[in-house]
């Protein structure tokens, strides 16, 4: 059954399934809490988890207002009852947010894992780089014409399937899914300014917990860049490149990214 923390005027929708040490995870910006089902039935046997809809996405009820990404995690966090820290799971911008919450709440985060993560202050390109440069004009023309449907279909085929590979290499119930959650997403109302933050990309020498970044060698190659460079600037971090996925692994149920983030997690 859904539960809704109050964040600001939102109320902030999360699950809380299983028992044991608490992990958050927090979605990329093209699903929502659902794509983490393999996930939280993988985790539950050993681990208590929350998973929740950041504004705009999935069932968050919330109007326009200024508002933090972290201060919603914390909500969650403190509404299911939690005082210690948890360990955090981020995918894409979720691993954005885990790097926000880690920097500016380090009391509140025991673990790190970054899924093919966006950072905030990270050097990046400013247009389509040429390995799918195509693919991401074609995502700009059909939003310039309104159609939301087109940008899901080839957002589908950048984020799921992956920009080097032909549309479709993911089928069934995940890209099912996938569509049915990003339409949902395109379709919402923009939640609000959200509060300034400092650049996480020059303080993550600072960050002391466990660190895993995994990035599947489907994903953007800029975002294999990134992630590369988190797992040599935060201190002892450990990077690890999945085979035959894209950016959202957990949504695929990649046998190999399931257990490496149970280990991880479950290490002491």
């Amino acid at each position: 059954m859904t539960t809704f923390a109050p964040s600001g005027s939102a109320r902030i929708a999360y699950d809380d399934e299983g028992s044991g040490p608490p992990v958050i995870v927090l979605h990329a910006g093209v699903t929502d809490r659902r794509s983490w089902r393999a996930v939280v039935d993988a985790l539950t046997p050993t681990h208590r988890v929350l998973a929740f809809d950041q504004r705009g996405f999935g069932e968050t009820i919330y109007e326009p207002e200024r508002q933090s990404g972290v201060d919603d995690a914390l909500a969650v966090v403190d509404h299911a009852g939690i005082d210690g820290p948890v360990a955090v799971v981020g995918c894409s911008m979720g691993g954005r947010l885990g790097l926000d919450l880690t920097l500016a709440h380090p009391d509140r985060v025991s673990r790190l894992a970054l899924i093919g993560s966006a950072c905030r202050g990270a050097p990046g390109p400013v247009d389509w780089p040429d390995s799918y440069r195509e693919l991401g004009l074609a995502i700009d023309a059909a939003e310039e014409a309104g159609d939301l449907d087109e940008v899901n279909r080839l957002e589908a085929w950048l984020w799921l399937d992956g920009p080097s590979v032909p549309e479709g290499r993911v089928s069934g119930a995940a890209r099912t899914l996938f569509l049915a959650m990003n339409a949902r997403a395109l379709a919402s109302v923009d939640p609000g300014e959200e509060v300034e933050r400092p650049s996480a990309w020059a303080a993550l020498g600072s960050i002391a917990v466990p660190t895993l970044v995994l990035i599947g060698d489907l994903d953007l190659e800029d975002i294999r860049e990134t992630s590369e460079g988190l797992a040599s600037r935060i201190p002892g971090a450990t990077l690890e490149v999945l085979e035959g996925t894209a950016h959202v692994p957990q949504l695929e149920g990649h046998p190999r990214f399931l257990q490496a983030l149970g280990e991880f997690l479950s290490a002491g």
